[in-house]
């Protein structure tokens, strides 16, 4: 059993709902990421997701992009991120996935980034730019190594939600919003019903991402779902305070989890 079904099981086993924490690789350098990563499993974070920065990350908003930005110009490469995995990994058995665009992934060679996905420990990939139609440009290789890739499902999905369901691996990330990410003084969709018409063909778990940033809101998406993502309100705090951040990060991700196991009761 890979380490993202292994955790949402014993979660559920628990009647706990999963915290999913991301966090741009390499801003402002490797070894603050590195940190940040385990002080998050610290504050109760069950997954974390890696960004990869890239030139063009169409799906972010302006804080993820900046984010993009400080990294590559920092000198973080695919090869630096993985070899920061190979070390968390002698620290944590915590799932790690890789959120990235197919750009990366083809420069790299498809079967070669996830041949070293298998060997450093990250056990999944998102790619927001590629639709569920075209999973197959990667879905080989991933089943060939035990990568699992993460499908998305948002409020546009429409008939397509329940074939995407009862196809999904890992977790399904069921965006709550229109448009890029970024933090939202409001999470107004009909992401409950969407959660429901996955439950009614799938047992696959949901995780709601895409503006969650308050203790409030990590309550409401936890009461619908199997857990949450928060991003871009990370992000923003790594911007203010950069090598500094890791005190900051935890203490807001604590708030968080203590936000969910309140909706847990």
């Amino acid at each position: 059993m890979n380490r993202i079904t292994k955790t949402f099981n014993e979660l559920q086993h628990k009647g706990q709902k999963a915290l999913i924490a991301f966090v741009t690789g390499g801003d402002p350098d490797i070894q603050t990421t590195e940190k940040l990563i385990l002080a998050m499993e610290e504050a109760g974070v069950d997954i974390v997701e890696i960004g990869i920065p890239f030139s063009d990350p169409i799906a972010e908003g302006i804080v993820i992009q900046g984010a993009s930005k400080r990294a590559l110009d920092g000198g973080c490469t695919v090869d630096k991120l993985f070899s920061m995995v190979k070390r968390l990994r002698e620290k944590t058995d915590m799932p790690l996935l890789f959120m990235t665009y197919a750009n990366p992934i083809y420069g790299y060679g498809k079967e070669r980034f996830m041949a070293n996905c298998r060997d450093t420990g990250v056990d999944g990939i998102i790619v927001p730019d590629i639709p569920f139609e075209e999973k197959d440009e990667f879905e080989k290789e991933c089943i060939h190594f035990g990568i699992n890739q993460i499908s998305l499902i948002a409020p546009t999905s429409g008939e397509r939600v329940e074939k995407i369901a009862t196809e999904a691996r890992g977790f399904l990330y069921c965006v709550s919003s229109l448009g890029v990410t970024g933090v939202r003084s409001e999470i107004s969709t009909s992401i409950a019903e969407l959660i429901s018409r996955v439950k009614k063909v799938s047992s696959i778990p949901c995780a709601i991402g895409f503006g969650i940033s308050t203790p409030k809101q990590a309550y409401d998406m936890a009461e619908i779902s199997d857990g949450i993502i928060v991003g871009s309100a990370i992000v923003k705090i790594v911007a203010e305070y950069g090598k500094d951040s890791e005190y900051h990060v935890k203490n807001f991700l604590s708030e968080l989890k203590k936000a969910i196991r309140v909706s847990e009761n």
